[in-house]
């Protein structure tokens, strides 16, 4: 499992499988080849969600952001 963090807090968001990080990978800008973290925002979950992500992981994305603009999340294996 992978976990994912709120890069500002250090709280878990959510435990999530090796097909939601590959989704997640495939679909946010990485800076570079070993880039562990992404910048979301409530656009760019709608988009992950209209991308056709897992609830889940959409609903974990929401709750983590909660009021807030956008926030950074990293993963760990």
């Amino acid at each position: 499992m992978i976990t994912l963090l709120d890069k500002d807090t250090g709280q878990t968001v959510a435990s999530i499988s090796d097909e939601d990080l590959e989704f997640l990978v495939e679909h946010l800008e990485e800076t570079s080849g070993d880039d562990t973290d992404y910048w979301i925002d409530v656009d760019t979950i709608d988009l992950l969600e209209e991308s056709g992500a897992a609830s889940s992981l959409v609903a974990a994305l929401r709750r983590a952001l909660g009021e807030r603009d956008g926030m950074e999340i990293r993963w760990l294996r």
